[in-house]
């Protein structure tokens, strides 16, 4: 296994780095993973493997990542920092591509992989389409040879693309939509893009082409929407599709609807308007013709990304990927705090399932109409809301959103702590901890936080005008905690008892 060859995957803690690494390690790659916060890999059941490396990096730092790339064959370039860096995301993704081009040049790197966008060249491509086009040659600065896989909607669970489609065919039996709706599209399998993305690193004659990737069909988003319903088991949609709804107005339907946000939304809902069908003449040739594999149907991505939801087997979902903030300075400005605790006749670990059910499907176990209120307030002045939900019902991982709330610490079963992430005049944590009482293996104290960092008057009368519903909020949260943690240890004991 020495021998193996070894690649760099950037984007590990991403939607497609967070799958593409354990097929590479089944391919027989050692992988090593440049990532800013290695927390996040903690619970990937692959980061553990001996053949994986984690090196926490920042790609802007060009200096310390030529050393970061040594040794490696290949590396998978899944950066983007269209979220992150705002209206100036395509100029830092230039800067971020010829940075990485040139490290891996200087380290030895023999090629670089990159996924990036499918659509037609020319004046009407969209902003979000023309930044990808211009990282695929920033990637080239450094000569080192860059294979580019383009790809339009990609469809799995977990993905931007199948919750937005998702989400609006569940939530809107009418829908009135900008005229996008009838602009051509070919969707793929997630699972086709990761095949493709594992073979080029079998495939030499890829190295420097180019290649359109798509799945069997072109459909318009209308006709991919009526598939979507059919294996909903929903009614047929009607749409109306309207000529005045601009990309921006469009950003804000979609932030609105869907758990995507309008920051992101917007360059995704700019680049609907143009057809991103794969050409038969790209720049490398037929990708079918190195990489040949079995292509799914739009109906049968669904199906799958369906399936996988409600079995609960979600490896990566889009919310995940971005800058984790580290914990707050709460020295230097005012600072208040709320901090209740409840006795509990459960185990630690018992409890701390408990805690981690909050959020998605299970609520936050009390008040659930003020936290709809909150959360629909959140997405109307541009916050995530509470329709993020979260990966899994039972599991949950560093880095994860959970509604409107980020994962920002994990100690089993010890400590967890979330901060918000909604629209707020301030910086709001809200933490849990459990300690076991005089030793005891099955009494334990939980202990709920909330702190919160005014920012100017405005974040003074928030917390003053929240207060009096803590008393509703937080006390019904650890009473529910408390039954849930009860019942798990009752059944976990019965069913101890039943096995003797």
């Amino acid at each position: 296994m020495d021998d193996a060859r070894r690649v760099l995957l950037t984007g590990a803690t991403g939607y497609i780095g967070g799958r593409l690494a354990p097929r590479l390690l089944d391919a027989g790659y050692r992988v090593r993973c440049l990532v800013r916060s290695p927390g996040k890999l903690r619970d990937r059941a692959w980061a553990s493997d001996p053949r994986v490396e984690i090196v926490e990096q920042d790609i802007a730092d060009e200096g310390s990542l030529v050393d970061a790339c040594r040794g490696c064959d290949a590396a998978f370039y899944l950066v983007h920092s269209m979220v992150a860096a705002g209206s100036d995301y395509a100029a830092r993704d230039r800067e971020l591509g010829e940075g990485f081009s040139r490290a891996c040049a200087e380290a030895g790197v023999g090629r670089i992989v990159y996924l990036g966008g499918l659509g037609e060249t020319g004046d009407e491509l969209s902003e979000h389409l023309s930044s990808r086009r211009e990282v695929e040659e920033s990637l080239r600065v450094g000569g080192v040879p860059v294979t580019v896989l383009r790809a339009a909607m990609i469809i799995g669970s977990g993905s931007g693309s199948f919750e937005i489609l998702r989400y609006l065919v569940e939530r809107l039996p009418v829908m009135v939509t900008p005229r996008w709706v009838s602009t051509q599209c070919q969707p793929i399998a997630v699972r086709n893009v990761l095949e493709y993305l594992v073979g080029c690193l079998d495939a030499p004659e890829t190295a420097g082409g180019t290649y359109d990737i798509g799945g069997q069909e072109v459909m318009t988003y209308r006709e991919i929407m009526r598939v979507m319903a059919a294996e909903r088991g929903l009614t047929a949609r009607l749409v109306i599709p309207v000529p005045v709804l601009t990309p921006k107005l469009s950003s804000y339907w979609i932030h609105l609807v869907t758990p995507i946000s309008a920051k992101l939304a917007r360059p995704l809902a700019e680049g609907l308007r143009n057809r991103v069908v794969v050409r038969e003449g790209d720049e490398g040739g037929r990708i079918e013709r190195s990489i040949p594999i079995r292509l799914l149907t739009v109906r049968e991505s669904i199906r799958r990304a369906l399936d996988k939801v409600a079995a609960d087997d979600v490896e990566t979902v889009w919310s995940a990927a971005g800058v984790i903030p580290g914990d707050p300075d709460w020295a230097g400005g005012s600072v208040f705090t709320d901090a209740r605790s409840i006795e509990i006749d459960a185990t630690p670990s018992d409890v701390f399932r408990a805690v981690c059910r909050v959020g998605g499907g299970h609520g936050w176990y009390a008040a659930g109409v003020l936290w709809k209120v909150r959360g629909l307030l959140d997405r109307l002045v541009g916050g995530p809301g509470l329709r993020r939900g979260r990966r899994s019902p039972e599991d949950i991982s560093y880095g994860e959103a959970l509604d409107f709330w980020r994962v920002t610490g994990l100690d089993r079963p010890r400590r967890l702590a979330l901060r918000a992430e909604m629209k707020l005049p301030g910086e709001a944590l809200l933490e849990f901890t459990i300690e076991p009482i005089d030793g005891a293996s099955d009494r334990v104290r939980l202990t709920q936080t909330a702190r919160f960092i005014p920012k100017g008057l405005l974040g003074l009368a928030y917390w003053y005008a929240v207060l009096p519903a803590h008393h509703f909020v937080f006390n019904g949260m650890l009473r529910g905690i408390k039954r849930a943690g009860e019942h798990l240890h009752a059944r976990g004991v019965r069913d101890g008892a039943s096995a003797a």
